[in-house]
């Protein structure tokens, strides 16, 4: 699942919302939330700006 989630972030190639992430793998937004926050911690996901989200690398 994570995998999934830095997939679809990866191929937006701008910062999303979880939800936006969501819609875009096909899951909840509260479980995307969950596992954003979670790679967040991992250092594999960064916030450029509150509530949107990008892969680190």
């Amino acid at each position: 699942m994570e995998k999934k989630v830095l997939i679809a972030l990866k191929k937006a190639g701008k910062p999303l919302r979880p939800g936006e992430v969501a819609k875009m793998i096909g899951e909840e937004s509260k479980t995307v939330s969950k596992i954003i926050g979670d790679l967040k911690k991992q250092g594999k996901v960064i916030s450029p700006k509150r509530c949107f989200y990008a892969p680190s690398e």
